[in-house]
């Protein structure tokens, strides 16, 4: 494997621009590339981090939010994404999953390493995935590790999840999705994703409107979970129907043998929208 070692963390703003032209003119592939960015002497910015608290819901602690680290190894994730070399063009991937696992609290202050990179190649009904892998290492061992899996539609593949007759489940709280969460994840998070910042850039790629990231949702969800969860923990995460913006949605969580189970749902339709679970080890 070839290691890219970083000395700052890459521009998003000359990225996106590089992913859009890359679009243009990849076709699709049979390989990932062989390569992991490395980037170390990472802290988090204690302002950064109260900012998103704010907006995902958590409270303010010298504890960094399970799903943060996500948010500091986001522009490596889209550095390797936009490689000529990679096979998919970054815009129109389909964020499916993601699965976090912590190996022990991680606090401000902490000098961190970042690894990304890209496995497990696989065809899919709806077309092809494969995964992201994030890792934090910091004395020597890793601490956090995160899989993210995108789907590359496939000619011929559905628009989404399809219709479904379930009935919501009783949720356990309605939450208020405002319209412009979608530019103020953004704002903390560098993913200014089109579909996810207005309707009219957010229809250009098939959507009724602007969409809510899936990993707002995520840690929306885990926000409800604090005081309640472990130091160790892994929370995986299937996303289902986009969260169209503004909504109301309903939360609902409950006991599983090995930890948590909760969804999320439309919360007056039959939509879900995303379903996880919380284990332990």
């Amino acid at each position: 494997m070839t290691v890219k070692e970083l000395h700052r963390a890459p521009s998003l703003a000359k990225l996106y621009p590089r992913a859009v032209l890359g679009g243009l003119r990849k076709a699709g592939g049979e390989t990932l590339p062989d390569t992991e960015y490395v980037y170390a002497g990472v802290s988090a910015d204690p302002g950064h981090v109260a900012a998103y608290n704010r907006i995902c819901g958590f409270r303010l602690t010298d504890e960094l939010p399970v799903t943060y680290p996500h948010i500091l190894a986001f522009p490596l994730q889209v550095a390797l994404l936009s490689e000529p070399e990679f096979p998919f063009p970054l815009l129109g991937m389909v964020h499916v999953a993601n699965r976090i696992t912590l190996h022990r609290p991680l606090r401000l202050g902490e000098e961190l390493t970042l690894r990304v990179r890209a496995e497990r190649l696989r065809t899919h009904d709806k077309g092809t995935e494969f995964d992201v892998v994030t890792e934090v290492v910091t004395g020597g061992e890793t601490v956090w590790t995160d899989v993210s899996t995108y789907l590359r539609r496939g000619a011929g593949a559905g628009s989404g999840g399809g219709k479904t007759s379930l009935a919501p489940p009783s949720a356990g709280a309605i939450w208020w999705v405002p319209g412009d969460i979608g530019r103020r994840y953004a704002e903390v998070s560098g993913d200014r994703n089109p579909i996810h910042l207005h309707p009219l850039t957010a229809r250009m790629f098939g959507f009724r409107g602007a969409i809510a990231h899936g990993m707002w949702t995520k840690a929306r969800c885990l926000a409800a979970f604090e005081g309640r969860l472990p130091g160790a923990y892994t929370v995986d995460v299937r996303f289902k129907l986009p969260v169209l913006l503004p909504s109301r949605v309903g939360f609902t969580s409950w006991r599983a043998d090995a930890g948590w189970a909760f969804e999320l749902w439309h919360a007056s339709r039959p939509k879900p929208h995303l379903a996880g679970t919380i284990t332990t080890p």
